[in-house]
C-alpha cells in the first residue's frame, strides 16, 4: 500500500513539475511580425477560457466573414445583425460533440479523451465582446500576424474532396454553430489548449512550452507576451 501511494505521489509530483516547466519555459513563436499599431494595423482577438477549454474569438469583419464563407453554405447566418465574433475551438470528437453540458458527460467520451480520439473543430457565431468579461483575454495582432493566424486556423480543418472544410452532420449544439473534421489526433497531453497555443505562436505570440490547461496558457501569456491583456 505504501509503495503504491509512493508511486502515485511521484507521478503527481512529476506531472506538476512538468506543468510548471511548461508554464515558465517560453516556446518561441513560429515567426516574428511587426507589433500592432498604425503602421502594421491592429486586430483584437480574444481567448475565452473555462476550467478545461479555450476558444479563439475572431472579429467578424467582412474579410473574416469571407474566409469563413463556408459557414453560410452550411446554413449559418453570416449576415445576422448581432454577429460580431466567430468563435473557433479544437478538441476531441467524442467529448466535444457529445458533451454540450456536464450533464451529458459519458464514460465513452472520457475514455476517448484520455486515450486517443479523432479531432474536430467547433465554429460558432458570437455576439459583441465586452473587454471586462471574466474568462476573456485580449491579444492585439498586426495585419501580417492576423493573416497568419487565419491561415493557421484554416489549415486545421480536414478538407472534403472539394477542398472545403468537411461538415459533421447533426453534431451542432444549436442553431448558431457547427462541427467540422479537423487535422491531427487528440489526447489529453496534446489537447485543445495546446492547439490554441499553436495558433497563437503561428501569429507570432509567445506561449509557454507546454500548456495543457487554460490557466497554464493564460499565465504563460502573462509571463511571455506583453500584447495579451485580461
Amino acid at each position: 500500500m505504501r509503495r503504491a501511494l509512493a508511486v502515485v505521489l511521484a507521478l503527481v509530483a512529476t506531472a506538476a513539475g512538468l506543468m510548471v516547466l511548461g508554464l515558465v519555459v517560453p516556446r518561441p513563436a513560429a515567426l516574428s511580425f511587426p507589433p500592432p499599431g498604425e503602421a502594421a494595423g491592429r486586430h483584437a482577438i480574444y481567448l475565452a477560457a473555462n476550467p478545461i477549454h479555450t476558444d479563439i474569438l475572431l472579429p467578424a469583419t467582412p474579410a473574416v466573414r469571407d474566409r469563413f464563407a463556408f459557414l453560410a453554405r452550411d446554413g449559418l447566418d453570416l449576415g445576422h445583425p448581432a454577429l460580431a465574433t466567430i468563435v473557433v475551438g479544437w478538441g476531441g470528437r467524442a467529448f466535444y460533440t457529445q458533451t454540450p453540458t456536464w450533464g451529458d458527460l459519458t464514460l465513452d467520451a472520457v475514455w476517448r479523451s484520455a486515450t486517443i480520439d479523432r479531432s474536430v473543430l467547433h465554429v460558432a457565431l458570437g455576439g459583441r465582446v465586452e473587454g471586462d468579461q471574466p474568462g476573456l483575454v485580449r491579444v492585439d495582432l498586426g495585419d501580417a500576424a492576423f493573416a497568419a493566424l487565419l491561415e493557421a486556423v484554416a489549415d486545421s480543418f480536414q478538407p472534403a474532396s472539394d477542398g472545403a472544410p468537411q461538415l459533421i452532420p447533426n453534431a451542432a449544439y444549436g442553431a448558431f454553430d457547427h462541427f467540422y473534421e479537423a487535422r491531427g489526433p487528440f489526447n489529453l497531453l496534446l489537447g485543445c489548449n495546446t492547439w490554441t497555443a499553436a495558433m497563437l505562436r503561428a501569429a507570432g505570440v509567445r506561449t509557454g512550452l507546454w500548456t495543457p490547461l487554460p490557466p497554464l496558457l493564460l499565465w504563460s501569456l502573462t509571463l511571455h507576451e506583453p500584447t495579451a491583456a485580461p
